[in-house]
């Protein structure tokens, strides 16, 4: 794909990266195999990779999206390998690990930002309080849908805006939902990551309301925001953006003033998840990365060579070591699962020790 930030741009980026390699050590688990140990301190992992496997028939593409729902199920958005004769796209799993379902073929090829929402006024576990929001990066459209897939409404590109030449300027790749208010869901952000990196503002129906955040290098400016999240650690909600393509994490209001820079053990970070006090940031050069709540580094995860690896097979891939790390979430225990952009996909349970 062709985009105003190639994904292929890390590699002068993370090779002039200097960052702390993770400490690993190795365990034994019950088969007598060993597994890395990421980390140190109070946050060592047990590095398992390719915790989620495709079902028979499906072989996974790129792994781009993860989500999970109030009861466990995990969700995860993959763009299926050119080679696969089954083409569902997004694959559900229990807490366990254990596959349950596929769905989704339209997404094949473009299966890319996956969310999960509670939205008020049902009761929580039930499905009709959760959806999913999917950035599909080949129909270049933002859809909801319930948790098997069904639609409730697809947006392509903001013609309101009027910031765009032409449809294909724009390019969604993940959103970041506003607070509830009054009992009803709130807005929700989408960042035109690979189109022309702008960031738009829409109700909760799916109707655009503004443009937030422009592109460019400057403060209150992005290039390439590729993940967007809604950061509430001490008690203020502020919109934090991926600015992939300017290296940083970058924090705005929710109006999208600018203000302040995350730089500091950044190379080109991806997306966002909290828990805590803790900010969880997978980076597309090598690394997962921990923060604490004034955004210092914590400790940095399975540390890879800044080099592009993503092309070999997966026996040259290197244990306890990512190659690029895509997206990354909290599991409902603390455990931390990693889905990299990789072509024959890898998902990596990081369980806490």
């Amino acid at each position: 794909m062709q985009t105003s930030v190639s994904r292929r741009s890390f590699l002068a980026a993370a090779t002039a990266a200097l960052a702390a390699r993770s400490v690993f050590a190795r365990t034994a688990d019950k088969s007598g195999m060993t597994n890395p140990i990421l980390g140190t301190g109070e946050h060592r992992y047990e590095c398992i990779h390719d915790w989620l496997k495709p079902p028979q028939g499906l072989l996974f593409g790129d792994t781009h999206g993860l989500a999970q729902d109030s009861a466990g199920r995990i969700y995860l958005a993959q763009t299926v390998h050119p080679t696969s004769t089954k083409g569902e796209a997004v694959c559900v799993y229990g807490e366990d690990g254990k596959f349950i379902a596929a769905w989704g073929e339209r997404y094949r090829g473009g299966a890319h930002g996956l969310d999960v929402r509670s939205e008020p006024g049902a009761k929580v576990g039930d499905k009709g309080a959760e959806f999913l929001y999917h950035c599909d990066t080949n129909r270049r459209v933002v859809e909801k849908t319930d948790l098997d897939g069904k639609v409730v409404w697809e947006r392509g590109y903001p013609v309101e805006a009027s910031v765009y030449a032409a449809k294909e300027k724009y390019c969604p790749t993940n959103v970041a939902f506003l607070p509830d208010e009054g009992g009803k869901a709130g807005d929700f952000l989408v960042g035109d990551g690979y189109g022309s990196s702008y960031i738009h503002r829409y109700t909760a129906s799916g109707e655009f309301v503004k443009t937030v955040v422009q592109p460019g290098k400057e403060a209150g400016k992005v290039n390439c925001p590729h993940g967007l999240w809604v950061d509430t650690r001490g008690g203020k909600a502020r919109l934090a953006v991926a600015d992939r393509g300017n290296n940083r994490i970058q924090y705005f209001t929710l109006d999208g003033v600018h203000e302040g820079f995350v730089t500091a053990g950044m190379r080109q970070p991806c997306h966002f998840k909290t828990r805590g006090d803790l900010l969880l940031v997978p980076d597309l050069s090598s690394v997962v990365t921990l923060l604490d709540k004034d955004n210092k580094v914590v400790v940095h995860l399975g540390d890879g060579h800044p080099t592009n690896l993503r092309d070999r097979p997966r026996d040259q891939f290197i244990s306890g070591k990512f190659i690029h790390p895509h997206t990354a979430i909290f599991l409902k225990n603390g455990d931390i699962l990693v889905a990299e952009w990789v072509p024959i996909g890898r998902v990596t349970l990081l369980r806490k020790v």
